[in-house]
Order: structure tokens, then C-alpha cells, then sequence
């Protein structure tokens, strides 16, 4: 099949990125890194300038999620990939519990798992696509799994085990589902996420909401013999935080991104304001699959369908390849399925930066290509 397609130009959208991470990223953040270029950038992360910045993200944050009482908003770099050995280290006494379904609740797993001073974790899988249900344990004391798997669309509930001890903590991945879905903090412990996907920042920087109960953890196992490397110890991204700043230098740009963006949906109605656009534009996505005769959503049950991440399969006379390459030829970008699933699918990111305008325009843009094809 041919990919040599023009797409009119009053049918592609305003912006044509729809990638799964990193997001789109708004002209005011760019504009805001401009602005900072002169008295910000090149200086120090331990002098008041870039400690402010610091504590206007945690405040905002705070803010945008109607943080509980006592909850505070750790960061550190190296994103989530770091934050998975950091809680491995500083968060889990003894046992873990994962669900695994999808590629990134894998990895965390994974990582308690193999940690020679932890007991084997229960994993309790399902097929990709779909999402598995925690059950109680006796001796686990960290309950762990994606708010949303970037790899496949689907989208978890997050509220506390029933059942649990009463001590164990819940720690939620949210890189890709924070600030684009709906969430009670206080179903959590730790609500762990990265800057490149809702608040459209790059990455590098993993931020975390951290209970009283899961500070209590973390002081907890930094006063055993355990031994944890600085870098990767919550105790020392603790104690930083607590000061506005991280336990060495962040990206500054990162910072800047991120602070904007979380001025922009707070400004706009916060939270609330910002789960109503995604799941606006998420149901677009569905709204068209379900009309389409070659189309259909993967995730099967819609109380499982991701607001942030749609993945739409195509019949096999359809080559979504083929689709992706024609739209990526007329600027419309990096709609391509996770490249482990081996699936003939598109995947669409509706994060918050996306215009749901920009979603109908590439659903019509995915129709003139399938036409032309």
C-alpha cells in the first residue's frame, strides 16, 4: 500500500502530536523557559530562585489535587524507572504485592522481586488490556500498580485494599494518568508519577505525593541496616524536599515546563476541570471506534478504558502501519502502538495539552487516509 497520501489541509489538526509521552507541550511553557533564560537558568538549585520554583510545583500540586493533611510532595531525579528501585529500597519492609498488566507495572515488579533483601513479591497478572484485582495478604505491606499502563490503555481503579493490614501503604504509579484522571490522594500513600505526559514538561524528574504513613515507612527503614544507596534513598529525597529543592541538580528547564503547566490547569479549574478535557477527548476516540466496521477499542470493558491513552485496533485488511506513516508524512505524529504488543493498532494520547478539537481532526484524518489506502 502506498503512504504517498496528502491529507487536506483544512482536515489536519492545529497540532498534530499526539504521542504517548513525551506530550505535546504548550507555546506558554516554551515561552516561560524564554522568560527564565535570564535570571533562573545557569544558577544554583540550592539558592532562593530555583527553591522557589521548587515550592511553587510542590504548592501548586498540592493545590490541583486537594492534597490531605500531612501529605507532602517529594521529587528526584531520574524519573519513575528510578523511583521504582527507590521504593524497593525505602518503601517495601518486607513483601510486595504488584498487579502486572501491561509493560511498566511489569518493571516495578520486577524490581521487588529480585531485591535480595525482600521476600518474592505476588504478582497477579492479566492479559494485556485488561486489569487484574489486588487481593489481601497477611504479610504484604505494599500494594503496588499503574493508575493507567501507557503500554495499552487501560486504566485501574485506585482505592485502598480491602482487607489490607492496616499499615500497609498503597503506592500508585501515575506517571501517565496524573493530572489527566480523577483521583482521591487519600486512597493512596504514595502517587508517583513523571513530568512528561499531562504536564507536558520533559523528563528525568520523578515526583511523588507521600502519605504520613509512607513517611513514617520511609523514616521507618533508613534507621535499619539496610543498606541504600544516597541517590536511590527516599529518606535523603525527604529531607530535600522538605527544603524545596532535590538531592542533586535538576534539569531547570524541566522545572520551569512543569510549574506552567500546572499554573495552566489550575487556572482553568484544576483537576476537575482537567479529567473533564481528557475524558472529552478519550470519548471521541471511543465514539469513533464504535461507529467504525475496521475499528474497535482494545481495552474491551469501557470501565477500563484510559482517558489519557486510547488503542484502537484495526481489521487485518487494514494496515494501521501503513496509517501511521501516512499521517506522520503530513505532520500528525507518533500515533503508533507500544512496539511490544505487536498489536495492529493505533495509539492516541488525549493528555491535557491535546485540544479535544485536535482529537476530532485526527479521527477525520484517520479516515481520509483509510479512504485513500
Amino acid at each position: 500500500m502506498s503512504t504517498d497520501i496528502t491529507i487536506p489541509q483544512n482536515l489536519l489538526p492545529a497540532d498534530g502530536r499526539f504521542g504517548a509521552g513525551p506530550s505535546k507541550v504548550r507555546a506558554e511553557q516554551v515561552q516561560a523557559i524564554v522568560e527564565a533564560a535570564d535570571s533562573l537558568l545557569g544558577t544554583s538549585h540550592r539558592q532562593a530562585p530555583v527553591k522557589n520554583l521548587v515550592a511553587s510545583v510542590q504548592n501548586g500540586l498540592k493545590e490541583m489535587f486537594n492534597a490531605p493533611e500531612g501529605y507532602e510532595v517529594l521529587l528526584g531525579v531520574g524519573g519513575a524507572t528510578a523511583f521504582w528501585d527507590s521504593a524497593a529500597f525505602s518503601l517495601v519492609r518486607n513483601k510486595a504485592q504488584h498487579l502486572s498488566f501491561g509493560e511498566f507495572g511489569s518493571k516495578f515488579a520486577k524490581a521487588t522481586d529480585k531485591a535480595p533483601f525482600l521476600a518474592a513479591s505476588t504478582i497477579i497478572t492479566s492479559e494485556p488490556g485488561s486489569v487484574p484485582v489486588p487481593a489481601a495478604e497477611a504479610d504484604v505491606d505494599v500494594y503496588a500498580w499503574p493508575q493507567n499502563e501507557t503500554s495499552t490503555g487501560a486504566a485501574a481503579p485506585v482505592k485502598r485494599v480491602a482487607g489490607a493490614n492496616d499499615d500497609a501503604l498503597m503506592v500508585i504509579d501515575a506517571t501517565s494518568g496524573a493530572g489527566g484522571l480523577a483521583v482521591d490522594l487519600a486512597e493512596t500513600d504514595v502517587y508517583y508519577f513523571a513530568p512528561q505526559k499531562n504536564f507536558a514538561a520533559d523528563g528525568g524528574l520523578w515526583i511523588a505525593f507521600v502519605s504520613p504513613a509512607a513517611i513514617a515507612r520511609i523514616e521507618e527503614i533508613a534507621a535499619t541496616d539496610r543498606w541504600i544507596p544516597d541517590f536511590l534513598n527516599l529518606k535523603t529525597a525527604l529531607d530535600n524536599s522538605l527544603k524545596n529543592q532535590t538531592y542533586n541538580t535538576p534539569a531547570l528547564t524541566t522545572l520551569v515546563m512543569l510549574d506552567s503547566q500546572i499554573k495552566w490547569i489550575n487556572a482553568n479549574g484544576g483537576l476537575a476541570w482537567a479529567a473533564e478535557r481528557t475524558a472529552e477527548s478519550a470519548a471521541k476516540v471511543q465514539a469513533w471506534a464504535e461507529a467504525s466496521d475496521i475499528a474497535a477499542m482494545y481495552v474491551a470493558n469501557p470501565e477500563h478504558r484510559s482517558n489519557v491513552i486510547s488503542t484502537v485496533d484495526f481489521d487485518d485488511k487494514i494496515d494501521a502501519t501503513a496509517i501511521a506513516k501516512a499521517l506522520r508524512a503530513n505532520g500528525v505524529v507518533d500515533v503508533e502502538p507500544y512496539r511490544k504488543l505487536g498489536r495492529n493498532q493505533l495509539r492516541i494520547a488525549t493528555f491535557v495539552a491535546i485540544d479535544p478539537s485536535d482529537v476530532q481532526a485526527l479521527l477525520n484524518c484517520i479516515d481520509y487516509v483509510i479512504e485513500q489506502l
